[in-house]
């Protein structure tokens, strides 16, 4: 993945896309001011809309699971949500789901 882009003032391309759209610029305005294709301003809005929906999806833990996690996570200065989505993402990110789960890759 490259490096991210400051673009007019903003940390990277997508945030400069976003603010602008939400000052109600045309895609056409917006790749005129950062120099760059339309279709390149509409594919970077539409990867930041993507991401946003994924991050707002709700995965329901039983309460017995999240008060098993209120200690580690105070301890971390978290909530058990945001210790819970920290383990997930380690997980995934680190390619130890079969380790975790240690039942050879079988579906159950």
């Amino acid at each position: 993945m490259a490096n991210p882009k400051e673009t007019l003032g903003y940390p990277t391309r997508t945030a400069a896309v976003v603010a602008l759209r939400a000052k109600r610029f045309t895609l056409q305005q917006i790749a005129d001011q950062i120099g760059i294709k339309v279709a390149t301003v509409s594919a970077l809005e539409h990867k930041y809309k993507r991401k946003m929906a994924e991050q707002n999806r709700t995965i329901l833990f039983p309460t017995s699971m999240l008060e098993k996690l209120e200690k580690p996570a105070k301890h971390r200065g978290l909530s058990s949500n945001q210790l819970i989505r920290e383990i997930v993402e380690a997980v995934v990110d680190d390619g130890l789901i079969d380790a975790v789960l240690d039942d050879g890759g079988v579906a159950r």
